[in-house]
Order: structure tokens, then C-alpha cells, then sequence
């Protein structure tokens, strides 16, 4: 006997609904006839062929079961609509079933549509009120809902991404879109942040933040799992679905979407290890988000977040909530963060720690021709640089560690400029360890930030002097602690960690580097390739109106990048540049030299790569670049020409190999 069948003989209820149906002429028009439907049940020995009249399978009639005994209701004035038509009668309900609906109308008012700003889609989803959390209210939708806005971050939180003209999504809850409600009645409140975004290894689960004045009430979660049988029902905002079967959507939904809906409905399968929960409401996708209600307590039992047409709905369990809002969460574990919790705290160097190192060497290139001073950092920023204790009157300003060195801003509480020297010929590979950062006690901690700093999720902590560059030389520090295999190489290694080599980036930056990433990639592989030396600058470009992403913490829009090397088989420098930007360096160099391009359609768009004339990145940031002007292949300035009518010489790079070297 086949799962229809069987339904059919243990619910005469449900062939009464059949009956009614085909006496209305709906299941005719789909090929079964009443002889069909009464021989189900009676004989339930007889053939397929017998029973069924130009229907190919029993798995057909289970779709079927659905179509004709599972109502989407509406709902107006938080109250359901019942009794509004045949389909949507009650017949594979228990008598009393439409009270206890009427009991659970109570949860309607928590239930919201998550409404979008700035995406290309109006909403997405449902949400609905799991907890208060002092004056705000804390929503619960699907991971795979808010991901549509928002990325996850380490930590298990979310932030919102933007569009590709930079401008951020936003989402809000409307608990009011009802059928027949105006748009003057609407009711959103903003999600000001998303403490909880899961991973797609965790269960579909996110949390949202609201605040406003007269929120809604959080739901009663049930304490304990859904059993088979159990009578439930979804609260939702059903959309139009293109995976179902487009008549049967028009017949139950009379061709009105996203708006409230109460889907009643049976458990079909218990939460169990290995097993999961799933019911027969009526679900489209626009249900993702939906609370799963017990009728026989109104109490949650279930976040729905999926269903397959014809079978079952699923959804995520109350226990997963309850562990979940208690701060149970997953969360994702890196190689770089097995180790323990104490390992990974910040430390201090004091000065003794870091004596002994010599910083950037401007004749690692060679002396005269070939060598590769600091560039001179704009006044202002020169003003604001932080003196070390152990400062070298011949390296003013610089925080000198094991093969680089950093020049400070003390306003910033981050690098202005940093100077590495990379070896290729005595490269040392060293494998990432437990990534430790430290405090530098040469210069004020007061003005470092610290790990608590990098915790607001706009914020990515990231290397200016990358960890590998200047990973060379095997040669064992004379004294002091450091003495292990690998020798200056690995102490080099080490030093990259600490606070003052720390680039404040924001995290739509990180997201949209791969270029960037791709082009140190590309130079430190170079230079290991051909077993040459190189030198790198490195800084952020420092405006007046960069983003302060947190108390104290600004986030530059904008970092550039100097290579320099020798010239092959000459006694010359050979000099680039490159920055990483959404263009505001590019319209800047326009607008200064009244090109009319700055105004046709110039768009801030994606983080790009651009290789950038020396000349224009000197004027750009203030910076002094004119030791390495004449050495830039993109070309420097004729001398006969005013730079007011030079165009700014740079290259929007798709791939390493469109470099001009």
C-alpha cells in the first residue's frame, strides 16, 4: 500500500475534501477522477492502472493531498480568515481546529516581512521577535535571508556589504503588510546591527536588531520538540515561487502574494540525531524565516528554511534557538587560531625586548646610484609622527624592527609609512603561526590599538609590512631571546605582529583585494624567482573625511604601494606604483586639472588595483617621491610641460600581467 493510500484510508476527512473537490471540478481538470479517489479507499489492493485515470504516479496524489487540504490563509487585522472558501476549508483537520487557530492569533503582530534598502530585491523573507533585549528587540530570520545584505564576519557576527557604487545595504522589519493595509499603515523599524550571522556549516539562522518605540513582543518558545501529528501552522510572507507548480499557486493564492499568510499543517517527521523535522504546511519561498507554531499551546516550535514541492517543509529546531540566544553558537575555527586562548592574547615588548634592531637599510640596493632612501612624508603627517625612545638621529621617526621599519601617526594610532628590504636569494619560508600581536613600549601604548580596537565587525586588522617580505636570512640574532632555527628570518617574522604595523582596513576593503593581494603575491614570487633584492614602501592615504568606523578608529579609503629595484644589467633604479582604490585618487587627479572627465559618469565603484605614475601618487598624498620620479616607466614629467596639463598617467589592473615594467 502506498503513503497515499494509506492517508486516504486513515482520514475520511481528507477524502471528503477530495470529494469536494472533484465535485467542483478541480481535480478532473488535473486527470483524476471521483472513481479514483472513492477506489483509493476501498480497495487498496487493486492496480495503479485500475485506481488512477491519466495520473502516472502516486507520488502525484501526495502533491495533491498538499493542494487540497493545507490553506494559506489570510490574514487581516491579525486576525485569520477563515471559512472564506472551499480552498480553504479544514476537512483534514480535527473538529476545533479553527479555535485553536483563533488561540494562536496572538503571535501575528511579532511576525514581520525583512525588507531590504538599497538591494536590488524590495524584502526577502519573514522575521519575527525571539527575544527583548533591553529597549530593542532581537528577530530571528535565515542565514541564507540576511546574506543576501550582509556578510559574516570571524567573530559570528554580520555587517552589511554595500552595492557596487559603495553605497551599504540596509534591512527593516514591516509588521504590517497585510492584505488590504496601506502603505500609510506601515510599520518598519531598522535592523541596526546583526549580532548573529551563521556559517553555511551551522544551522539557517540569523539575528537581527530592532529598536523603535512599540515593538513587538517576542514569541514563546515551546519547551519541547514537535512530536508527529502535532498540529502547527507557519506565519509568513509566501512570495511568488517559480520552483512549485504555477496553477496550483494561482488556485490557492488567487494570484496575491507578500502579504500575511497562516499555513496550517501536521508534523510529518520529529527532530531527531540525524533525523530532521518536517511538516506539510503550505510554504513558498518568501516563508524562509517563518516561525513553525504548535497550535495546541501557540508556542514555537520550529524556524522554517526550507520545503520541496509536493514532499515536505523543514525547519531549524527550538532547542538550536534556545542554544543559539543563550550564546551557544558556532563558530568557525581557523589552523591559525588552535591554539590556546591565552596564547592568542596581546602582549608589550618593552624596549629591551627589540634592541638590537636595525629597521630599513636605504643601500640594501647598493650606495650612490642605487640607493633607496625613505621618501619624505608630507609635512603635516611628518608633525604628527610618534619618536621612538630608541629614535637614531639618522633614522628620524622610524620604529625600527628586523629588516623593516614603520613611521607612526600618532592621531591615527596607525602607520603613515612603512620600509621593508626583501631579499629573494636568502628567503626563509616560515609557516603561520598562532598570529600573537603585540604592543610596542618604545612609543606611548596609549596611542596603539589593541585587539578590543579590530572587534567592531567594519574593521579588519591586516599586515602594511606583509608577514612573508621580509622573512630572510637564517643567520642567529646576536643575543638576546629569538635564537631558534630560522634565526633574523624568524624574528623578522615576529615583529610584523605588532600594533604599530597593523593597517586599519575597512572590511569591504579586505572582501575586494584579491588583486591587491594578488599583486604582493606577484612581487614577493618575482623577487624569490629571480633571487633579487627589492625595496617596498607602503601607507595608507590619509583624508580629512576617512570613515571613523569606532571610537578612535579610522578607517583610509585608500593605500599605496612604492617598488623599488634595480634596473636589470644597469646601475639604476627601476621604481612602480601601484594603489588600491575606488577611484577617489583617479577623480581627485582629474578634477585638479579640470578634466571634464570627473563629471561624465565618473563612477566610485568596486576596490580596484591601479598601477599609478609616481609623479600623480606624489601629489595625491603630499608625499616626496622625486628620488624615484625619474626611474618610473609610466614616465615622469617633460620638463618643457606644465603638470596642469599632463593627464594623470595611471592603469586600471585586471591581472599582474598587464604591469608596466
Amino acid at each position: 500500500m502506498t503513503t497515499a493510500q494509506q492517508r486516504l484510508q486513515e482520514s475520511p476527512m481528507l477524502r471528503a475534501a477530495l470529494e469536494k473537490q472533484v465535485a467542483g471540478g478541480l481535480l478532473a481538470r488535473m486527470g483524476l477522477s471521483s472513481l479514483a479517489v472513492t477506489g483509493l479507499g476501498s480497495h487498496p489492493a487493486r492496480s495503479t492502472a485500475d485506481q488512477l485515470e491519466n495520473v502516472s504516479s502516486m507520488d502525484d496524489l501526495e502533491a495533491i493531498v498538499q493542494r487540497v487540504g493545507r490553506p494559506p490563509l489570510l490574514i487581516k487585522n491579525n486576525q485569520v480568515v477563515l471559512g472564506a472558501g472551499q480552498d480553504d476549508s479544514l476537512d483534514d483537520f480535527p473538529p476545533g481546529t479553527d479555535a485553536r487557530i483563533r488561540g494562536t492569533e496572538k503571535t501575528i503582530p511579532s511576525v514581520g516581512r525583512v525588507e531590504f534598502a538599497n538591494f536590488r530585491l524590495a524584502w526577502g523573507g519573514t522575521g519575527w521577535v525571539i527575544a527583548a533585549e533591553g529597549a530593542d528587540r532581537i528577530v530571528v530570520t535565515n542565514r541564507h535571508v540576511a546574506a543576501l545584505v550582509a556578510r559574516r564576519t570571524a567573530d559570528g557576527q554580520g555587517i552589511f556589504m554595500r552595492d557596487p557604487s559603495q553605497i551599504r545595504y540596509g534591512a527593516s522589519l514591516d509588521f504590517n503588510e497585510e492584505f488590504g493595509s496601506l502603505a500609510s499603515e506601515a510599520t518598519p523599524f531598522t535592523v541596526v546591527d546583526v549580532p548573529y550571522l551563521a556559517d553555511t556549516t551551522s544551522p539557517d539562522v540569523a539575528f537581527l536588531r530592532i529598536t523603535g518605540k512599540n515593538l513587538p513582543s517576542p514569541l514563546a518558545l515551546a519547551d519541547s520538540d514537535a512530536a508527529v501529528g502535532d498540529l502547527v501552522a507557519l506565519v509568513g510572507y509566501p512570495a511568488y515561487d517559480d520552483r512549485n507548480d504555477a496553477s496550483d499557486m494561482a488556485r490557492y493564492f488567487r494570484d496575491l502574494y507578500d502579504v500575511t499568510r497562516y499555513a496550517p499543517g501536521k508534523i510529518l517527521q520529529a527532530l531527531a540525531p540525524g533525523v530532521a523535522l518536517r511538516y506539510d504546511c503550505t510554504s513558498l519561498g518568501g516563508n524562509s524565516g517563518s516561525p513553525l507554531i504548535r497550535l495546541v499551546d501557540g508556542k514555537v516550535v520550529g524556524l522554517h528554511y526550507s520545503g520541496i514541492y509536493g514532499r515536505f517543509n523543514s525547519a531549524v529546531g527550538v532547542g538550536t534557538l534556545r542554544d543559539l540566544l543563550d550564546g551557544r553558537r558556532p563558530i568557525s575555527i581557523t589552523a591559525a587560531d588552535a591554539g590556546t586562548a591565552e596564547a592568542r592574547r596581546d602582549g608589550i615588548h618593552n624596549p629591551t625586548d627589540l634592541a638590537g634592531r636595525a629597521g630599513y637599510d636605504p643601500h640594501f640596493l647598493g650606495t650612490g646610484d642605487l640607493a633607496a632612501p625613505w621618501p619624505v612624508i608630507s609635512s603635516t603627517l611628518a608633525a604628527d609622527l610618534a619618536t621612538p625612545s630608541d629614535e637614531l638621529p639618522s633614522q628620524p621617526s622610524e620604529i625600527r624592527y628586523t629588516h623593516f621599519g614603520v613611521k607612526f601617526s600618532r592621531s591615527r594610532s596607525q602607520p603613515a609609512m612603512t620600509a621593508v628590504n626583501i631579499d629573494g636569494q636568502h628567503h626563509v619560508a616560515i609557516k603561520r603561526g598562532d598570529d600573537r600581536w603585540f604592543q610596542d613600549g618604545r612609543i606611548p601604548l596609549t596611542i596603539q590599538l589593541r585587539k578590543e580596537d579590530y572587534a567592531h565587525p567594519d574593521i579588519d586588522r591586516g599586515h602594511l609590512v606583509r608577514r612573508e617580505d621580509p622573512n630572510w636570512d637564517d643567520t642567529p640574532p646576536a643575543g638576546g631571546p629569538g635564537e631558534e632555527a630560522n634565526g633574523l628570518a624568524r624574528r623578522a617574522n615576529d615583529d610584523t605582529f605588532h600594533y604599530t604595523n597593523a593597517a586599519v582596513q575597512h572590511g569591504d576593503f579586505n572582501s575586494s583585494s584579491q588583486l591587491w593581494l594578488g599583486l604582493e603575491n606577484y612581487i614577493l614570487t618575482s623577487i624569490k624567482t629571480h633571487g633579487f633584492k627589492a625595496c617596498v614602501f607602503t601607507g595608507p592615504v590619509m583624508r580629512e573625511d576617512d570613515q571613523q568606523i569606532a571610537p578612535g578608529v579610522i578607517a583610509p579609503r585608500e593605500f599605496w604601494k612604492l617598488v623599488v629595484m634595480e634596473a636589470s644589467g644597469t646601475r639604476a633604479l627601476h621604481a612602480t606604483a601601484y594603489v588600491i582604490s575606488q577611484g577617489e585618487m583617479i577623480r581627485e587627479l582629474l578634477e585638479r586639472r579640470a578634466r571634464t572627465e570627473a563629471v561624465e559618469g565618473f563612477v566610485l565603484g568596486a576596490y580596484r588595483t591601479f598601477q599609478i605614475a609616481i609623479a600623480d601618487l606624489a601629489e595625491s598624498t603630499g608625499h616626496d617621491f622625486s628620488r624615484y620620479v625619474p626611474f618610473d616607466p609610466l614616465g615622469a614629467v617633460a620638463a618643457q610641460e606644465e603638470a596642469a596639463h599632463v593627464e594623470p598617467r595611471y592603469l586600471p589592473l585586471d591581472a599582474v600581467h598587464q604591469i608596466v615594467l
